[in-house]
């Protein structure tokens, strides 16, 4: 070691942090937070408390035109006590800031749904508590890969308009499905009038595909509760892992009493575009596994399309919160969860984002 000693340039000098000051969470400075919070921050409070932690460069893309007027907006919130944040430590270079719901958000939040801060199910030590979790890095990549379907429908063309209509948070999953699956999330994608509703696993190359592949029963047997006909997409970090995981989940799929009644997708993030100006899973990146093409990557489709692979499935023609016919609460007529779709504005004066929330 003493031979090799770390030249001078490689180390990076520590700032001395200057402690903001904060405002303290008393009746009074909530009832002047009345005027100080625009509609974007309540929908910021609401989006941090439904998928727990959202980088800055990830609230930027869903709700700011600049990085910089979302840097200055989130510095006032935390001065505020509204949210709260921390920064991960990472071998090379620097992370980004991540926040959480602070006390003060919270306290808003609950006075709009007329509740306690109790019986929102929010306390403060474990809101900070996932900046030490062992699955802080995996909920970070979930949130990215919404957000990035948001910043592409964000700066589609208009030849094609694009919606994300409903994204679930794991928590919310496993309140609704827990006791047969736990998806890493359910949304609603909409692309030209072709809606596609779908679970995400979203592997991060720690999970044994044999684990993966078990999970595919219990989507089987919420098919078969519910008479819904739901798609399954798995997300994976390289193509290479992908291929190796198609070949067991084909067979455990095969292997199922009625597997037409799991359509399942797979892609890999290695597929992207690099030099698009805005890759997202939207892209034709998406091979079903029952896809019987000599070459998969004639197969591929775009997210939108995946139901033409599909005939069988249905499209979810109903809207979120009509009451299924057959009783059921499903991912179909459930209430969506916050729409991550806020207008383009100022950071201090923005029109009213759309909010579609469990009350």
């Amino acid at each position: 070691m003493i031979t090799n000693a770390t030249q001078q340039r490689v180390l990076r000098g520590v700032k001395a942090s200057r402690p903001a000051q904060r405002a303290a969470n008393t009746a009074e400075h909530r009832a002047a937070l009345a005027w100080r919070l625009t509609p974007r921050d309540r929908w910021i409070i609401r989006m941090l408390h439904e998928h727990r932690v959202l980088t800055s460069h990830q609230i930027t893309a869903l709700a700011f035109p600049s990085f910089r007027s979302g840097r200055m907006r989130l510095r006032e919130l935390y001065q505020w006590g509204v949210v709260d944040r921390f920064q991960p430590y990472i071998t090379v270079g620097t992370a980004p800031m991540h926040y959480v719901l602070a006390p003060v958000g919270a306290a808003v939040l609950a006075a709009e749904d007329g509740l306690d801060v109790k019986e929102l199910g929010y306390r403060h030590d474990r809101a900070l508590g996932i900046a030490h979790s062992l699955r802080l890095a995996h909920t970070v990549g979930v949130n990215e890969w919404f957000t990035a379907l948001v910043d592409h429908a964000r700066h589609s063309d208009t030849h094609q308009h694009s919606t994300l209509g409903a994204w679930w948070a794991e928590a919310r999953c496993a309140r609704h499905f827990g006791d047969l699956i736990k998806p890493d999330a359910y949304g609603r994608w909409t692309t030209d009038g072709r809606d596609i509703e779908f679970f995400l696993e979203y592997d991060f190359g720690t999970e044994a595909l044999a684990k993966l592949a078990g999970k595919l029963a219990g989507y089987a047997a919420l098919a078969a509760a519910t008479g819904i006909t739901t798609p399954l997409l798995i997300w994976f970090p390289s193509a290479r892992r992908e291929a190796n995981a198609r070949r067991l989940l084909h067979r455990f799929w095969r292997e199922l009493d009625d597997p037409h009644s799991v359509p399942i997708a797979t892609a890999a993030a290695d597929l992207l575009n690099p030099e698009a100006a805005h890759p997202s899973p939207a892209d034709m990146v998406w091979l079903p596994l029952n896809a019987t093409a000599r070459s998969e990557a004639s197969s591929r489709r775009e997210l939108h399309r995946l139901l033409g692979a599909w005939p069988h499935v249905s499209p979810p023609s109903l809207d979120p919160g009509d009451e299924s016919p057959s009783g059921t609460d499903s991912p179909r007529w459930a209430a969506p969860a916050p729409i991550p779709m806020p207008p383009l504005g100022p950071s201090h004066g923005p029109s009213t984002p759309q909010t579609g929330h469990d009350r």
